[in-house]
């Protein structure tokens, strides 16, 4: 199972006029703690950095799936209410669950996710999606680690 670290970054970013200014973006990493986030996502930004380059936070996000589309620059936060019913008191109970699906608009973002949810074995409703400022989702390589670098 996946666990999720939203990263902030700050580097300096060369502007079309030439000019450099110091930008702030999120980034998603799948890794094992705090420590490997942050190293991954220097990891993965070392490419595209030239200068001075700042991991500003890093913090933990629930999430219980990721769909990546080929084609989609943006990405969308899905909260979904699972509805079941208490055995005992036959009272309905939600319980929220959190995805995030990479699309280019919200309705595309919404198709992909309902797409993805065909087939499930519960019942649910869509409360919200929202587009996120994540700029990228860098998921796990099993056969890569960060000593192969």
């Amino acid at each position: 199972m996946s666990q999720w670290f939203e990263t902030k970054v700050k580097y300096d970013k060369t502007l079309e006029t030439g000019a450099i200014k110091t930008v702030p973006e999120s980034y998603l990493v799948d890794a094992l703690s705090f420590t490997e986030a942050e190293a991954r996502i220097t990891q993965e930004m070392e490419p595209y950095v030239t200068g001075e380059f700042m991991v500003a936070a890093v913090k933990k996000v629930k999430l219980d799936d990721v769909f990546f589309h080929e084609g989609g620059d943006r990405w969308y936060k899905v909260k979904i209410n699972m509805i079941t019913i208490d055995e005992k008191t036959a009272a309905e109970k939600k319980t929220a669950s959190f995805s995030l699906v990479q699309a280019s608009e919200l309705q595309e973002a919404l198709n992909i996710f309902l797409e993805e949810m065909k087939g499930t074995a519960f019942d649910y409703e869509i409360a919200s999606i929202i587009e996120t400022p994540l700029m990228d989702v860098f998921k796990a390589d099993l056969n890569k680690t960060l000593a192969d670098k």
